[in-house]
């Protein structure tokens, strides 16, 4: 089972991204289940989602202590938040940033670091700052545990073919350190 932790902040879909990659694995015939946590539910607090990707059905329905990927839509909560707490041995990390990932500070455990620039794109296709169609096209790329195609059908479903084509774009642009 592969468990993720995504950390934004209240209206940048962070939540909403959680639930397409479930939707994703279980259209390419996989298990998944996503859990929010809120806090206060207000525009720009701090906002948690959950979510376990299996080949075969989950049980657990708790959050996320030992992810093996953690995804930061907003790189200014890793000044407010521990966002690698429990992190796994070989994980993944997945950032909002203009920066290239060798500029990402994280632990050894973590052993690929993907940057994107996602709200630089979500701005210029949509015109607002809502990074979590960017993020989603960056975990496709960096992880591969959920098909881009089933990712970008279901963006294109809920929010229209501006944001589906964020998911590609961010995708193409996702800048990717091995170490």
């Amino acid at each position: 089972m592969k468990e993720i932790r995504l950390h934004g902040r209240g209206g940048m879909g962070t939540v909403k991204a959680a639930e397409v990659i479930v939707h994703a694995m279980v259209a390419q015939g996989g298990f998944g289940n996503s859990i929010p946590f809120f806090g206060f539910e207000r525009q720009g607090a701090p906002v948690t989602s959950f979510i376990r990707l299996d080949a075969k059905p989950i049980r657990p329905k708790t959050q996320v202590y030992e992810p093996d990927c953690i995804i930061v839509l907003d790189r200014s909560l890793q000044t407010a938040v521990d966002v690698f707490v429990g992190v796994r041995e070989n994980a993944f990390l997945i950032v909002n940033s203009a920066e290239p990932p060798e500029s990402i500070e994280a632990p050894k455990r973590v052993t690929t670091i993907a940057t994107v620039d996602a709200n630089e794109i979500s701005i210029r296709k949509i015109g607002k700052p809502i990074p979590n169609t960017a993020m989603l096209g960056a975990f496709v790329k960096c992880t591969g545990w959920v098909e881009i195609d089933a990712v970008v059908d279901k963006v294109a479903a809920l929010w229209g073919d501006a944001n589906a084509s964020i998911v590609r774009e961010a995708y193409d642009s996702t800048l990717i350190l091995r170490r």
